[in-house]
């Protein structure tokens, strides 16, 4: 990232090939993290989940059928895992990355969807997929972790009021859009 003066430090973006929007999606920021956090990232690498099981599911509706049937919520650590005794502010549970845990089942998949490189056709159907909140929001997860910040607004426009988003998700996700400068 490049600070000079005052501008904005600027992210690596990839950009998509020629037309209105192709099915080719950008990709903002660092392209082998995904901007994850570093402790989520080395627990999720080496989850035996992750490297066992995930390893052998190769195509997106694999994944996707995978999200319906193990996916109960989008923390970051599995209920319990963590332990947070004795912290004070922002180390503390507060935000979710003070001390590791085992690494949840929902940021194993969304790695798992990163590693594939979705289209804008998948992507679209993760975030209109009927079946279940759970693939929607990891969805949602993707487009927060991997897209333009430019683009945001574009993709949730006619979601944000979405009922049927599990809450945790919902309260997530208003913060993060304030955070980014968008009033909801």
């Amino acid at each position: 990232m490049a600070n000079i003066g005052n501008q904005l430090p600027t992210q690596a973006v990839s950009k998509p090939a020629p037309g209105k929007h192709g099915n080719v999606l950008p990709l903002w920021g660092n392209e082998k993290t995904m901007n994850l956090n570093p402790m989520i990232l080395t627990n999720v690498l080496s989850s035996p989940y992750f490297k066992v099981q995930l390893y052998e599911l190769k195509t997106y509706h694999e994944v996707v059928d995978e999200i319906y049937f193990k996916v109960t919520h989008v923390e970051p650590w599995e209920k319990g895992s963590r332990k947070t005794a004795g912290q004070t502010g922002m180390c503390g549970g507060v935000r979710g990355v003070g001390t590791g845990g085992i690494v949840s089942t929902a940021f194993c998949l969304l790695y798992k969807l990163f590693t594939l490189k979705l289209t804008r056709k998948q992507l679209m159907g993760l975030i209109t997929h009927t079946d279940s909140p759970y693939i929607r929001a990891l969805g949602f997860m993707y487009i927060r972790y991997t897209q333009p910040p430019t683009d945001l607004i574009e993709w949730y426009d006619g979601f944000l009021d979405d009922e049927e988003m599990p809450n945790v998700q919902q309260v997530n996700w208003i913060l993060y859009l304030s955070t980014v400068g968008l009033r909801v």
